[in-house]
């Protein structure tokens, strides 16, 4: 159950933030195998001085079309799968123009225990819910 914030620069149409939401959902479905109606995005316009992206030296520049994604999921991905889905993420958000050099991912893992769905409860630790990768 990955918990994905997707922040953008305003500007975006409807239409537009929702493909990039889109996107990132099937990349996460394609990749980490998870299932269609796991999904829980939280996606937030900012003014332009409000979002700072540089290259962290890599030497290009970012554009106003800049899309940070964070994405919360539990541990036990490989490396490779994670490699698999960065490059896949810049492919589907490529379709929705997103340049690649405007994509930032940060990916974060915990664990079954660090996750409530409803009701106060711990879904993943009570069964309720397989923990990923088990």
């Amino acid at each position: 159950m990955p918990l994905v914030r997707i922040d953008t620069i305003r500007g975006r149409g409807p239409e537009a933030v929702r493909a990039i939401a889109d996107a990132v959902q099937q990349s996460l479905i394609d990749v980490l195998k998870i299932p269609e109606r796991d999904r829980f995005q939280i996606i937030t316009q900012h003014d332009a001085d409000e979002i700072i992206a540089l290259d962290a030296g890599l030497g290009f520049q970012r554009t106003p079309g800049t899309v940070i994604v964070h994405i919360f999921t539990q541990r036990g991905r490989s490396t490779e799968d994670k490699r698999r889905l960065y490059r896949t993420l810049a492919e589907r958000l490529a379709g929705v123009g997103v340049d690649g050099k405007d994509l930032f991912v940060s990916y974060y893992e915990n664990g079954p225990e660090d996750w409530s769905c409803a009701d106060g409860r711990a879904q993943y630790v009570e069964g309720d819910l397989p923990v990923p990768g088990r």
